[in-house]
Parts: structure tokens; C-alpha cells; sequence
């Protein structure tokens, strides 16, 4: 081991000292996306004028002809020729770079951006391999779980909660505050009722389904490796993190007998905070401005702008949980609700929390205000269609009050409702 260096540590400022090495590559595939975009987006600026005088373009919509369009095409060409040889260069610097900074351990700070910057583009960025794409991950206390090198049997037990977070988010914002005193409803579920939080940390720009059917696959190596026999599995699961739950449970009993995994038969409850089970109105706010953009021949380029939210997003509209919800289909188009239908689980004590800012129920509060982004109903699996009304029990619904989305990680109110449900 290397002795640690005597020498004073060299001052950074706040923002850099969160970077890494491998950071630049994907600030400079980023830029390149960036740059390409925006080229794109001017040429159909650029061909919309030509088209209200008469000139014709290219053989695609909003593509230049003759001496324009090769100009727009070698901007381009340029752009991702530069990109990807900076890219190369960094690549082979990056070993060297990593051992000369010995990388800090990530930092909440960190984490939160990358999140965020998931949540808006992570679809982006997995199709180019960015390295700032977020790999689904199960973590226990902070870290990455090793099936190679676990934490020794003692410290765990065979009672499992596995926290699910929501869009735009990652595990650690699992641990909060309320008032100056630390909220962890992981960490109170094992002190009272003995349970092992494992957390999940994903890519919230993927489309459901996707996360659903890779996380059915990492809780099945979660059972096969776990130091000492899994004798219950429980969720909690915020926001958007209960969708992927319904689709990881869906997709695993879609399979054959011969070939099921062995998880969902040891879970026990499922718990959902916030859930946009029917889906959530910023997102069909979203789908109106593309739209509007999309409706003359000027702003249509600028549509390109309002698709740049990724595919977890536009999966929120409605509350997608399959494959067959959004393959086939232009996600960016307006259409009706055409998911399909997919129950809660009959032999799975399922909860649901609801929180909404109004101090009172109303048909307003239910449907229009809820806690700020899920409306009330949607969050209490409630519909107008009987075949889509989840019909949680009315033991089984408790709605929060004057509470915001974000509220429910860091209510102590919450935090007892769970330990309530789940000690049953």
C-alpha cells in the first residue's frame, strides 16, 4: 500500500471536486450530441424559410438541398469526426488519469446531477455509451453489492426490503431530513422490524419495461447469492420506482414455468409512494407542446427541443409498465391511453401512499392537485375505467396531507405508516 503523501492537498473548487477523470469523455460526447442537435435544428430553421419561398429541400423533412444542405451535412460530418477523436485520445488517458487522481468516493452531490441528468436523457446517453449512463446497481449501505466479496452473514438477515427510487433521483436520497432529525425509512424498517434494506440505484430515462425486466433479473441473482437463505422480500418503492416494480413482477411471471425465477415467490408486500400508476399531468403537458410546436412549419424544428426528454419520462404519461405499451408507437405523438392492463398481484399484500397539498379531499385536490406532480387518484391506483381501477383496499390506502412529492422521503408519518403495514 503507498503511504499517504505529506504534502498539503491542492485546493479545488466546489464543483470541480466532484469531477473524474472519465468525466471528460462524456462532457465531450455530450457537447458533440449538443452541437449536432443544434445544427440540425437551425437547417430546419433554415429549409422552413426556403419552403415559404417556394425552394424545394432535401429528400428528408427539414433537410437543405445544393450548396446549403452539404454545408448543414459537412458541419455535422466535422462535428462527429472531432468528437470522436478526442474521445479516442481520452480513452487511452483515462487509465492514467484515474491512477494519478485516486478518484474520491462518490459524493451525494455527484450523484444527485448524474441522476438528474439520467432522468432527463439517460436513454441518450445508454444508446451512445456515455459514461455518465447509470447501470442498474443493487446497494447495500452505499455501496454496490459484490457477489464475490458480500458483507459477512452476521450483518444481514433473511428478511429483505428493497427500496426503489424514483425519476430523477438515486438510493442515497433514501436518507434525508425532517425538522434537523434524520429520516431513513430503510434503516427504521431494520431496527423495527429487523428487515435489510437493499437499494436500487437505475437509469430513470430508460423506458420501464426495461428496468422492470433487468431488475427481475438482478433480484434473481439477489436470491441465488445472498449469504443466508431470503425467507421474505418486501418493497418500498417512490414515484416512478413502483412502476418498474409492477413491470418486474409482470415480466417474471410471464415466463414459463420450467424457466421462473424463484423471487416472486418470496415477496410479501409492495408498498408505493407517490406512484403515477395512471400516469401524471406535466408529462401530458409535455406531449401538448410537441404538439403545438409541431404544428407550423416554423416551429417545427423546435419540437426537437421539447423531444429531448427521455423515454422513462414520456413512459409517465400514462403510467406504462410493458413493452407492448410503447413499442410500435410514436411516444412523442398525441394518442389516447392504450396500455395495457395489468392488475395488481393477488397474492401480495400491496399498500399505497398518497400525498396530496390540499388539507382536505376534494374532486379538484383528487384529480388536479395531488402532491404536486401524481395526482391524488392516479397515486391511489383509482380510475374511471373499472378494468384499469387497481382496487387497493381501503386498510391498505392512507393519503398524507399537506405534503409535497419529495415529502414522503422524509415524513415520520410515513415512515410509521410502513413500519405498521409491514410488522403485520
Amino acid at each position: 500500500m503507498t503511504p499517504p503523501s505529506s504534502a498539503p492537498p491542492k485546493k479545488t473548487t466546489p464543483a470541480l471536486k466532484h469531477l473524474r477523470a472519465s468525466d471528460a469523455r462524456a462532457v465531450v460526447q455530450l457537447a458533440t450530441q449538443a452541437t449536432q442537435g443544434m445544427t440540425h435544428i437551425a437547417e430546419g430553421v433554415h429549409q422552413s424559410v426556403w419552403n415559404a419561398l417556394g425552394v424545394p429541400g432535401g429528400k428528408e423533412p427539414g433537410e437543405a438541398r445544393g450548396l446549403t444542405g452539404l454545408i448543414y451535412k459537412s458541419l455535422r460530418s466535422v462535428t462527429q469526426l472531432l468528437g470522436a477523436g478526442v474521445d479516442k485520445v481520452l480513452a487511452r488517458l483515462q487509465p492514467l488519469l484515474e491512477w494519478a487522481e485516486a478518484a474520491p468516493a462518490e459524493s451525494p452531490q455527484r450523484e444527485a446531477v448524474l441522476a438528474a441528468l439520467n432522468g432527463v436523457m439517460g436513454d441518450r446517453l445508454a444508446a451512445s455509451h456515455n459514461p455518465f449512463a447509470t447501470p442498474m446497481t443493487l446497494r447495500y449501505q452505499g455501496q454496490v453489492l459484490n457477489w464475490r466479496a458480500l458483507p459477512p452473514p452476521a450483518e444481514l438477515t433473511g428478511k429483505l426490503v428493497l427500496l426503489i427510487h424514483g425519476l430523477c433521483m438515486n438510493d442515497l436520497q433514501w436518507r434525508t431530513e425532517h425538522k434537523g432529525q434524520v429520516v431513513d425509512h430503510g434503516s427504521t424498517l431494520a431496527t423495527e422490524l429487523g428487515y435489510t434494506p437493499v437499494c436500487v440505484r437505475y437509469n430513470t430515462g430508460l423506458h420501464t419495461s426495461e428496468n422492470g425486466r433487468e431488475l427481475s433479473a438482478q433480484l434473481e441473482q439477489l436470491v441465488a447469492h445472498w449469504p443466508v437463505p431470503v425467507l421474505e422480500l418486501s418493497v418500498v418503492a417512490h414515484s416512478m420506482g413502483g412502476l418498474v416494480m409492477r413491470s418486474a413482477l409482470y415480466t417474471a411471471q410471464q415466463v414459463a414455468a420450467q424457466d421462473a425465477p424463484r423471487w416472486p415467490a418470496l415477496l410479501k408486500n409492495m408498498v408505493f409512494l407517490g406512484t403515477p400508476h395512471h400516469g401524471a399531468p406535466l408529462e401530458r403537458a409535455g406531449n401538448w407542446i410537441d404538439v403545438l410546436l409541431g404544428s407550423t412549419s416554423f416551429t417545427a424544428p423546435f419540437a426537437k427541443l421539447a423531444q429531448l426528454r427521455s423515454a422513462g419520462i414520456t413512459d409517465l404519461r400514462f403510467g406504462h409498465v410493458l413493452d407492448e405499451d410503447w413499442l410500435g408507437h410514436d411516444r412523442f405523438r398525441r394518442q389516447p391511453d392504450k396500455r395495457q392492463v395489468v392488475p395488481l398481484p393477488t397474492n401480495v399484500a400491496c399498500f399505497t401512499i398518497a400525498a396530496t397539498t390540499a388539507a382536505k379531499r376534494s374532486h379538484l385536490a383528487d384529480r388536479l392537485v395531488g402532491d404536486g406532480l401524481v395526482p391524488l387518484h392516479s397515486a391511489l391506483g383509482q380510475h374511471d375505467d373499472p378494468q384499469r381501477h387497481l382496487g387497493f383496499k381501503k386498510s391498505a390506502q392512507w393519503i398524507a396531507y399537506r405534503m409535497n412529492h419529495l415529502g414522503l422521503l422524509s415524513s415520520p408519518e410515513v415512515t410509521r405508516q410502513l413500519v405498521a403495514w409491514l410488522g403485520k
